[in-house]
């Protein structure tokens, strides 16, 4: 070694002892010069590397330092094997840390800080072995339990070595540990410490540049000390960056904090916020970005308020079986079998954006325009004993349940806030239940596509309507009369469906025409004769002069 630990070239060292290496640069060129050994002389820019923190320039040094083989006891076969047995999400993190484990060279542990965690190792001067002795690691262990780490710097040798060994025969090391060799043992302390945890860990997750750091200390540690990972699997995501792309910096002005998010927003917003980012890649955020998923919160929340509504005094009692529900009734409980297979499975994958895509469409496409939107007379204006609405009100209970579970874990606050305004039963939390389970017998693929199709349908005939809204001919849809023409294959999908129900109309006649292939149907739009009904609003024959109610209207009153 010819630098001392302060710059400072040795004092023993010819013509140049006792000069400072950086400082002293124009001093070394004179000398080298007087004595003929120097080629040239001048001033250049280069990338010579700089500390990151103090700007200062760094010094190589040639060191003594504490290394873990990476071949000695197989470390690097023992890891690699461990990595192929661990997941990784996404599936590309195997990559980069097993390319990164086969290239690694020893791992250097030690470093020459003022601070930090010592190796408490002591070394014989004359062999320069290190003792191995279980009695004197016990008592450096008790001392670092009570006194901290500190008390290697603190306390004399003969404390830790006690009578067996001669002070003066050992030398105390007084470097510390990498800093990454201190997380990568969290594994060890943390989960098997602890009677509410277990090792290995189901899941490590951090940032995409922990597989150079902790994903990859806890790994060596892991393998040398316990021959497998310390994690079953590990989850990596991308950095959060403002919502032009930019890295956040103090400089910038472009932070966004979480508590300020929170105390705007609300924390169930930020909650959404992150699983409505993909991150597997880089996640943005910003103030019009939290706009965005507050909107989609509204959906949400507005779902479970008109669920909550629908629902008042709903009893077991009004239960409907299955098998004796409508078709459409049905076809909700096929979509939340669906949904709860694709939830389950995209939760064991840890696909956050899936999730929350799922139920924000089926909240959003599946109930409130289309399930919600045409269920809304049965609900309001049909005799309340009837099969029709018992079934309707039974699907929106396993809707509710379903929903508020799968939603707890996501906007926490809200899903309890929900089941607490139904259930009322702070013992019996939203967060103390499972993942709603569909029934088997819910799953009907011959449901699933015949409704898809009535829905594509629908659509062509909503715009029609809607046109003629524009158009000044009608009000309300209410007031249509719908008149289609159908192939051969569309009158079979449409037979036995209510389609004034589903069209939202009053009136819809259908007629078969042969000569229509491609083109499913043809819709024409006229208003639909007769009266307003002053409860249901529809327009029917039977309300006129002094009748003010349809026939419908009429008996659900009578029988109330």
């Amino acid at each position: 070694e010819t630098v001392s630990d302060n710059g400072i070239l040795n004092s023993d060292l010819p013509l140049l002892g006792g000069l400072r290496v950086l400082k002293d640069n124009e001093i070394i060129a004179d000398i080298m010069s007087e004595h003929n050994a120097l080629i040239g002389r001048g001033k250049l820019n280069h990338s010579y590397p700089h500390s990151w923190r103090s700007k200062a320039p760094l010094v190589f040094r040639t060191t003594p330092q504490w290394f873990i083989s990476m071949t000695t006891n197989n470390l690097r076969d023992t890891s690699l094997e461990a990595l192929s047995q661990t997941t990784f999400y996404p599936p590309q993190g195997q990559n980069r840390l097993t390319k990164m484990i086969e290239d690694r060279p020893d791992w250097c542990i030690s470093r020459q800080r003022a601070w930090g965690v010592p190796l408490a190792i002591f070394v014989n001067k004359k062999t320069q072995e290190p003792l191995r002795d279980q009695d004197v690691i016990d008592r450096i262990v008790e001392a670092f339990k009570t006194d901290g780490a500190d008390a290697w710097f603190e306390k004399p040798s003969s404390f830790f070595l006690g009578s067996k060994y001669n002070p003066d025969d050992y030398e105390a090391v007084t470097d510390i540990a990498d800093v990454w060799f201190d997380s990568g043992s969290t594994h060890s302390f943390v989960l098997e410490e602890r009677d509410d945890l277990f090792w290995p860990a189901s899941l490590y997750l951090e940032g995409t540049d922990q597989h150079r750091g902790w994903f990859h200390s806890s790994l060596l540690e892991s393998c040398g000390t316990r021959g497998r990972a310390p994690y079953d699997a590990v989850l990596t995501h991308g950095f959060v960056l403002d919502q032009q792309g930019r890295k956040m910096s103090k400089s910038l002005g472009n932070i966004t904090a979480p508590q300020k998010v929170i105390n705007e927003f609300g924390a169930d917003i930020l909650r959404l916020w992150v699983v409505g980012s993909d991150y597997y890649d880089d996640l943005r955020i910003g103030k019009e970005i939290l706009i965005r998923h507050s909107d989609h919160y509204r959906r949400l929340r507005n779902t479970l308020r008109y669920l909550l509504g629908a629902l008042n005094d709903f009893s077991e009692n009004e239960k409907i079986n299955f098998t004796e529900m409508p078709e459409l009734e049905q076809w909700v409980l096929h979509r939340v079998s669906e949904l709860s297979e694709k939830i389950q499975e995209n939760t064991e994958k840890f696909n956050l954006h899936d999730i929350y895509l799922d139920i924000h469409n089926f909240c959003t496409i599946d109930l409130s325009a289309f399930y919600f939107d045409i269920r809304k007379d049965t609900l309001y204006c049909e005799n309340p004993s009837s099969a029709e609405r018992k079934s309707c009100r039974t699907v929106m209970d396993i809707l509710f349940q379903s929903l508020t579970t799968w939603l707890a874990p996501i906007i926490c606050f809200t899903a309890e806030e929900a089941w607490q305004s139904r259930y009322g039963d702070q013992e019996n939390s939203v967060h103390l239940q499972t993942y709603f389970q569909a029934k088997k017998e819910w799953k009907n693929s011959q449901i699933g596509k015949k409704w898809s199709e009535i829905r594509e349908l629908r659509s062509v005939v909503t715009s029609s309507i809607e046109e003629k809204r524009k158009e000044g001919v009608l009000g309300s849809s209410l007031q249509a009369k719908v008149l289609i023409e159908a192939n051969e294959d569309t009158v079979k999908v449409l037979q036995n469906v209510n389609l004034p129900e589903i069209f939202i109309c009053s009136d819809v006649q259908m007629d078969l025409n042969k000569n229509l292939s491609e083109t499913k149907i043809k819709v024409k739009v006229d208003l639909a004769s007769g009266g307003k009904c002053m409860r249901c609003w529809k327009v029917v024959p039977e309300v006129k002069d002094n009748i003010e109610l349809c026939n419908r209207c009429k008996r659900v009153l009578e029988l109330n």
